[in-house]
């Protein structure tokens, strides 16, 4: 079997969630034996569709004529582009029409959790099968290195303080605000946010709350990929306030780091998070702040033990199993 793993400007989605996932599916896919093209004009037996867009559209059409079976990849829903990019709610529309377009059209739909295929599962006219798949994770790649922390040392030469990081684009839904608000009651700790957004593409009321973040917060933007791996062993704890997620690679990345997680209670994260046990949640800012304060003040060996054992099953070579039992099942029916 040859598997076509299409990705709509791959180039422009490199350093996001969906651009590590192209790179996780292909090494899944490599581990499981599996054959697999980029190139849609090359012979393949199924399509993995992991965009929405007018590109993806057509191959779908494309490969429908060709009568070959289509799986799309859930990466996206309509709950999620809400409180995102400048204008969403003039966007919504479109956008929701995009997903459902492409979703009506599928074979089979794969999507991260057990929390967005419940909620891809209640979209009007979703017929086909849809299977919870985790994005999966490379454990070797967050393993403790010396270097990587003395970079991030060398990059922002922070001496005896706390440090609580998190990483995205710069989103409502990714808990920004919220992370300045805390960052603001504690002004003794450093607080760094990774990631980055165009201006252009950024909502207002979050150009304006940047310009005028706390002093102890740091936005460094995108960096080399040393001084990221670094801050996420030299940091204290990784602050994860998203309203909306599908999964949340960077939180898959803080455990396989055996970095303390600190979650919003929400949705996506019920069955495979638990308070107190493999992370911490919170929903308000107080919540957060004393979530933080038990963080620092008491022994978090255990918790990281338990959180590691979650990313562990979710390496790539399971992954890659369980991508290819849906493609055969997929392709036999």
């Amino acid at each position: 079997m040859k598997v076509l793993l299409f990705f709509e400007n791959q180039k422009k989605m490199k350093q996001s969630g969906i651009g590590r996932a192209l790179t996780h599916q292909k090494e899944a896919l490599s581990l499981a034996k599996i054959d697999y093209t980029l190139n849609y004009n090359d012979q393949f037996d199924i399509a993995h569709i992991n965009t929405l867009f007018f590109e993806s559209y057509r191959v779908l059409k494309m490969c429908k004529k060709q009568g070959k079976k289509i799986i799309v990849h859930g990466h996206s829903t309509k709950e999620d582009f809400k409180y995102s990019f400048r204008l969403w709610w003039l966007l919504a529309p479109l956008f929701n029409h995009l997903i459902l377009r492409m979703y009506r059209h599928a074979d089979a739909i794969i999507t991260p959790t057990l929390y967005s295929k419940s909620l891809i599962e209640h979209y009007k006219n979703i017929t086909c099968p849809v299977y919870a798949i985790s994005n999966g994770i490379r454990l070797e790649e967050y393993i403790y290195n010396e270097d990587n922390v003395l970079s991030f040392d060398s990059y922002f030469n922070f001496k005896n303080c706390k440090i609580v990081i998190c990483a995205g684009l710069y989103f409502d839904r990714k808990g920004i605000l919220d992370f300045f608000e805390v960052a603001k009651k504690m002004p003794d700790v450093k607080f760094i946010w990774f990631g980055y957004l165009k201006p252009i593409m950024t909502q207002m009321k979050i150009l304006k709350a940047i310009k005028h973040k706390p002093d102890n917060v740091f936005m460094p933007g995108y960096v080399d990929i040393k001084v990221l791996r670094g801050a996420f062993h030299r940091a204290d704890a990784f602050l994860f306030l998203s309203k909306e997620e599908n999964e949340g690679i960077a939180v898959l990345e803080a455990l396989a780091s055996n970095l303390v997680t600190i979650v919003r209670d929400i949705g996506v994260f019920k069955d495979w998070l638990i308070d107190g046990e493999n992370c911490f949640k919170g929903n308000t800012i107080n919540d957060f702040i004393d979530k933080l304060n038990y963080v620092f003040s008491h022994d978090m060996t255990n918790i990281k033990k338990r959180a590691y054992q979650v990313v562990e099953d979710r390496t790539l070579d399971k992954i890659g199993n369980q991508l290819k039992e849906v493609y055969y099942k997929v392709y036999n029916e």
